[in-house]
């Protein structure tokens, strides 16, 4: 697909001059924005999300810098405890935050029972939606809880086959799946999209997942052209763009 636009769903910026917090004993190597911008800058990419990792908790300063260095064009997804105020919300919007994360298979967020309250108030106080990490194989166990949020997505096609049934029950009443992590996942990831797509086109949202911490192996360019290879280009177009320029409420860029 000649000259598509990319919006990146799913990357992470580790920058040396903030502090990480090792999780089960791994912190990653540097991996600062201008050295993300060099890996993407001949795939397309125009617009993306910053997204929190395990390993840096609730810091907020690595997020902000990093939005400043990326441009207007970008976005965050946080991770916060439940003690945060709601100016504390506001103040992250106005800084271009737009999601809370609950890392519910590697930890460093939030808990799972402070989950509904939490994301509901950054819902209302700053219309975030919430994101989650988290195996399909505890999603039976979820869908209630998920099912009375008013907007969320799933990163990493839901990583497995085991409990894709509900991850597709999910879809189908509007969950946004992230078509990232190919080299971090135990299922098909052209199978698992397609049946997402299926069930709901404008759910999937690529990613590149870089820098690929903890990857069984890194993104590859060639995970973009198995989105186009699997979707056709109508549908690739809206994994690869649309689909998150609306949900993240993003701008399309001049």
């Amino acid at each position: 697909m000649p000259d598509q636009p990319i919006f990146d769903a799913h990357l992470h910026i580790i920058d040396p001059q903030h502090p990480l917090v090792p999780n089960r004993g791994f912190a990653p190597d540097p991996f600062p924005a201008e050295t993300y911008q060099e890996s993407v800058a001949n795939l397309g990419v125009r617009a993306g999300a910053v997204v929190s990792g395990s390993f840096q908790a609730f810091d907020q300063g690595y997020l902000i810098d990093a939005l400043k260095r990326l441009g207007p064009s970008y976005v965050g997804v946080t991770q916060l405890p439940s003690t945060v105020t709601d100016a504390e919300l506001t103040g992250l919007r106005d800084k271009g935050v737009r999601a809370i994360r609950f890392n519910l298979f590697r930890g460093g967020s939030a808990k799972l029972e402070e989950l509904e309250e939490l994301a509901r108030r950054a819902y209302d106080v700053a219309g975030w939606h919430t994101e989650f990490y988290v195996h399909s194989r505890d999603l039976p166990d979820l869908e209630d809880r998920l099912t009375a949020l008013p907007k969320f997505s799933i990163d990493h096609l839901g990583m497995a086959d085991d409990g894709f049934d509900t991850l597709l029950r999910l879809v189908e009443q509007g969950a946004r799946v992230k078509a990232t992590g190919f080299g971090r996942i135990a299922h098909d990831p052209a199978e698992a999209m397609r049946r997402i797509n299926q069930a709901n086109p404008h759910a999937l949202m690529f990613g590149t997942d870089l820098p690929s911490t903890r990857a069984d192996r890194p993104f590859r360019p060639i995970d973009i052209d198995l989105v186009v290879e699997t979707l056709g280009e109508k549908d690739a177009t809206r994994a690869l763009w649309t689909n998150a320029l609306e949900f993240y409420g993003v701008e399309r860029p001049g």
